[in-house]
Formats: C-alpha cells, sequence, structure tokens
C-alpha cells in the first residue's frame, strides 16, 4: 500500500481504532492529521491537533488550517465517538445530547466542512452494529447516534457524488474502552450477539483502508458490518 501525497484526516485519533488507523496511514506514506479534544496524543509521528468536534467553530477552524497548510483532504476518517452507558432513569438530557453530538453531529461538521476542499477523494464513518442491532437499554443514546450516523452515511454520499463516502459498522472492538468493561457484560452482550471473539483494532483500520483503496467491492453509500476478525 502506498499513501504518499494522501492528506487524512482522522479524528478520534488519540486512542482506540483512530489511533491504530492514523498510525498505520502514517506508516503507508499519508500525511495525517489525527484529531483529538480531551485524551493528547502521545509518541506519535503524524501531526496531532486539538479540537471538538462537536462544536462547528473549532471543525472550521481545523478545515482552514489544513486547507493552508496542505491545500487539499483526500481522506477523512469519523473515528470519534462517546458512550455513556446509563439506565434511562440516570441517563439526562444533557448526557443523551453529549453523546449525539459527538457521534452525529462531529461528523456531520467535519463532512459540512471537509467536502468544501475535497474534489474526490472518500470519507469513511465508523459506525457499530449496534446501529442496526440494539441490545443493550444502557447504551441507548450510543445506538441511536451510530443508526443516524449511517442514515447521515447515505445522504452524503448522494449530496457528494463525486467522493465515496462509506460507513464501517464493527461488532465488539477490543479497545481499552471495552476492556475495561465488567468482562461479564462483554461476554454476555457477546453470547447475544453471536459474536465468537473480540474484533482486533488492527483489523478494523485495515477493513477502513481497504474501503478507501478498493473501488471494486466498496461503492458510496454502503454500510460494511464486519463481524469477525481476518483469518
Amino acid at each position: 500500500m502506498n499513501f504518499e501525497g494522501v492528506v487524512a484526516i482522522v479524528t478520534g485519533a488519540s486512542k482506540g481504532i483512530g489511533l491504530t488507523l492514523a498510525n498505520i496511514l502514517n506508516k503507508y506514506g499519508a500525511t495525517v492529521i489525527g484529531i483529538y479534544n480531551k485524551t493528547k496524543i502521545k509518541d506519535v509521528n503524524f501531526e496531532c491537533y486539538k479540537c471538538d468536534v462537536s462544536n462547528e467553530r473549532e471543525v472550521e477552524k481545523l478545515i482552514k488550517y489544513v486547507q493552508n497548510k496542505y491545500q487539499k483532504i483526500d481522506v477523512v476518517v469519523n473515528c470519534a465517538a462517546l458512550c455513556l452507558d446509563e439506565d434511562i432513569y440516570d441517563k439526562s438530557q444533557k448526557d443523551f445530547l453529549d453523546v449525539l453530538n459527538v457521534n452525529l453531529v462531529g461528523p456531520f461538521l467535519i463532512c459540512k466542512y471537509a467536502t468544501k476542499i475535497m474534489e474526490n477523494g472518500v470519507i469513511i464513518n465508523v459506525s457499530s452494529t449496534d446501529a442496526q442491532n440494539t441490545f443493550s437499554p444502557l447504551s441507548m443514546d450510543y445506538a441511536a447516534s451510530k443508526a443516524g450516523l449511517e442514515n447521515l452515511t447515505k445522504n452524503l454520499a448522494l449530496r457528494f457524488p463525486k467522493l465515496k463516502v462509506c460507513a464501517i459498522a464493527p461488532a465488539w472492538v477490543a479497545t481499552q474502552t471495552v476492556l475495561d468493561m465488567n468482562p461479564r457484560y462483554v461476554r454476555l452482550e457477546m453470547e447475544r450477539t453471536g459474536q465468537k471473539e473480540l474484533l482486533r483494532k488492527e483489523d478494523v483500520a485495515l477493513k477502513i483502508i481497504e474501503m478507501i483503496i478498493n473501488n471494486d467491492n466498496y461503492i458510496s453509500g454502503d454500510i460494511v458490518r464486519m463481524e469477525e476478525n481476518y483469518e
């Protein structure tokens, strides 16, 4: 794989899938702008930029910065996500809106401004199988945000026919957030959904890269479910 000359924005690049993907893209020659908010990115070789993706003014400033420095954007991957698992009677309106603002409004804002300087290229939104299979009422806001993200993806694909806009919907992934959860809860949820093992972050990142470079198997508007690791 050769990403020389490719300018890529990856949100949520301080940890998890975002950090793994940003490192791989950088390894293969891409100019990566890794976006973080509260958790600073450490010990990486790609450029880091602090931005609250749910703040329109900050997103607009980010895209202007990228335009002035690199004159273009070729790839956008929206990985930033927030999950606040609580019972409905403990979940406040603010909690619910915070999740939607990061997981749905954030990608909307990034795409709104990034598309202004994308003559062609690829946008990948990171969804979840929860968008279609809501198995836990504790995560109803997260699931709702991911369902909205998949609908947003399809509408962006219609609005920007010169771009490839897709979403990837992985099942449970071995991110630190998941590994820090109650293991019994994770095991029961995986059994309920029929998932045999946690997905590896590296495999999800490589699947995203495959979606970016493979124009034969993935077309704009596709929602790609991922439930198994590569052999």
